[in-house]
């Protein structure tokens, strides 16, 4: 879990350039997207592109996720084995990203026609929410997606800064992936020039627990890549934790105090976390 997500960016499947483009921007993931992004006459020629490209590029140590069509399409199914006899050829993909999740049927059949990656799901409908704990229970399950435009249009509820009518779909995710040590990333901020909207959401997002945030543009990924990754002041904070806790311990105490606060073994667990993550950044920058 400490492997950073902190920044998941969609790429389209059928543009060559972006794809290129992406194997040099600072982005923890990429999406590479078959589904929203690429238009139906497109299909065909994307799957072929995408699959090659997984093959022969190299993108670094960012993990490579691929959104296929759902298995409702005329070309989920296609997306799936194009995919895995990729896999089989040797392409790097680390997981298949699988739309409007809405239950483990769902991911048991994408499961059968693609035994080679892990699975992640978008959590964009009604029913997927309310069924959040079951997809996450699910034993090729690995992250979980925010597919916050779709929701709302379920909903039928409107846009609002504070996200307030969405916010009972995104907790059930948040409680059901955190019981199964799933990856959870933020849904899309769809204002790409709006810096300080972008900033505030990613900000109630790291508040709430995700992990980090799917972006629709590369001017996106420096607010992202800061907002979900430890402050200086949180690492320095999660040092003194674990050295204070430590001495108390040799002395037979269980409780030690840090800045006028109680830290127990709890604390420090977090601490560790922290830390760990904050060195898997540092290691993603070399």
């Amino acid at each position: 879990m400490s492997r950073p997500y902190r920044s998941v960016l969609y790429i389209p499947g059928s543009k060559e350039r972006a794809l290129e483009k992406a194997m040099g921007l600072a982005t923890d993931a990429i999406i590479f997207d078959l589904e929203d992004a690429v238009a139906p006459d497109e299909k065909p020629a994307a799957r072929k592109l995408l699959a090659q490209v997984l093959t022969d590029w190299d993108f670094g140590n960012r993990a490579r996720i691929v959104r296929i069509n759902g298995f409702d399409t005329e070309w989920g199914r296609l997306d799936a084995a194009a995919m895995d006899e990729a896999i089989a050829r040797g392409a790097k993909i680390d997981a298949i990203l699988i739309p409007k999740v809405n239950g483990k049927a769902d991911l048991d059949a994408v499961a059968a026609a693609v035994p080679g990656a892990d699975l992640w799901a978008m959590m964009e409908t009604c029913l997927g929410m309310l069924n959040a704990a079951e997809i996450a229970a699910h034993p090729r399950l690995k992250g979980m997606v925010m597919g916050t435009n779709d929701l709302a249009k379920e909903l039928n509820s409107r846009f609002r800064p504070d996200r307030l009518p969405m916010q009972a779909g995104l907790g059930l995710c948040l409680l059901a992936g955190r019981a199964h040590g799933v990856t959870l990333i933020d849904g899309v901020y769809n204002a790409f020039k709006d810096d300080e909207g972008l900033r505030a959401e990613c900000e109630q997002g790291r508040d709430m627990g995700f992990d980090g945030k799917t972006l629709i543009h590369p001017a996106q990924l420096e607010i992202a890549n800061t907002a979900f990754a430890p402050s200086e002041a949180e690492i320095d904070l999660a040092r003194r934790q674990i050295a204070a806790f430590g001495a108390v311990m040799a002395t037979g105490g269980g409780v030690a105090v840090v800045d006028g606060k109680i830290v127990e073994n709890l604390h420090i667990v977090t601490a560790k976390a922290m830390l760990a993550k904050a060195e898997a950044i540092a290691a993603m920058a070399e």
